[in-house]
């Protein structure tokens, strides 16, 4: 219960930043490469349009489905005419699975560029209610830590299918978010489908990952410059399952922090003394670039500071571990590995 909680705690800190900073907003604001974008001085780029791909052949849904929630209930869905995800990992995982003309909203965080147009039924990472039952949804998708827990409980209130999924932290992850998505919606063989595809294009990247005799030490930064918040990523922020995959050490979580992020300073970077600098591209951007985040305290001073090797992946989809995870391990490695100019 206290990781949950933590994991709440940091979610609305960490939405009150893109909030401040106009991160993970509406169509044409400019949110996302997809598959992520290349700032450091070194390797290749990696742009890409901020686009999902759904399977070439979904099928039908198979309805009334039953099935166990992460809370704890059991929630039985008869229609999934009007979708509702909560956030912007399940609205990729629905768009995906072929359902995407059922969906109804988004989420802040969902940017790629199917989900655009949608009407946002989240401000920051809170949803509205209200905002919710005014668009008659059939069934609504909710992640462990969506809240406010009044907002999920009017949802529920009002007769609505609300099926809470948990949260995603690593690679391992992947398939069973699928997985669970699919069944709720009753498209079970879409999910193996999904799952499959998603794990053979897994694979391939990291089959391609240059053999290398010391591998490259790479601290995640969560950094929203407008609004303050310069966080160092650690054991449990998420991203240390995406940087051992690309073949990597997580500096954060090399250098004993045990949690998922802590304030940065000049000592944590001291000690995790990273090769290379992830950041979010649109964190990148809200600091000023590379020239604004050699200024943050401690990091001029480490080996990626000093080469100015920042690595980064669209907001959008960094952290997801979606059917797109592919494509997150392909910019890291390609930003990691690339030929130095």
């Amino acid at each position: 219960m206290r990781r949950t909680r933590l994991a709440g705690a940091l979610t609305a800190v960490l939405a009150l930043a893109l909030t401040a900073t106009g991160c993970g907003g509406a169509a044409g604001d400019g949110t996302g490469n997809g598959s992520g974008s290349k700032s450091s001085e070194t390797g290749t780029s990696t742009t890409a349009r901020d686009r999902v791909e759904p399977l070439a052949d979904p099928v039908a849904p198979r309805l009334p489905a039953t099935v166990a929630s992460a809370d704890g209930r059991t929630v039985t869905i008869t229609s999934t005419d009007r979708i509702v995800p909560l956030s912007g990992s399940l609205n990729e995982i629905v768009f995906t699975l072929g359902l995407g003309p059922k969906v109804v909203a988004r989420d802040i965080t969902a940017t790629f560029e199917q989900a655009a147009k949608l009407p946002v039924v989240t401000r920051a990472h809170d949803v509205s209610a209200e905002s919710v039952l005014s668009l008659r949804p059939t069934v609504v998708l909710a992640e462990g830590t969506t809240g406010p827990a009044e907002a999920i409980a009017q949802i529920r209130d009002a007769g609505i299918p609300l099926v809470v999924v948990k949260p995603a932290k690593a690679l391992s992850d992947v398939g069973t978010r699928i997985d669970a998505v699919a069944a709720a919606l009753g498209v079970p063989d879409s999910g193996t489908a999904l799952r499959k595809r998603t794990q053979e294009r897994i694979d391939a990247v990291r089959k391609g990952i240059p053999a290398r005799a010391e591998k490259p030490r790479v601290a995640f930064l969560y950094v929203r410059g407008t609004a303050a918040v310069y966080l160092l990523g650690g054991a449990e922020s998420g991203a240390s399952s995406l940087l051992e995959a690309a073949g990597a050490i997580d500096a954060g979580k090399e250098s004993g922090l045990t949690k998922d992020f802590t304030p940065i300073t000049s000592e944590a970077l001291a000690k995790a003394a990273p090769d290379a600098i992830l950041v979010m591209s649109k964190g990148l951007t809200s600091v000023g670039g590379i020239d604004g985040l050699v200024k943050v305290p401690g990091v001029a001073e480490t080996p990626a500071g000093a080469d100015r090797r920042v690595v980064t992946v669209d907001d959008g989809v960094l952290l997801n571990y979606g059917p797109r995870t592919d494509q997150v391990l392909t910019s890291l490695v390609g930003q990691l590995y690339g030929e130095k100019k």
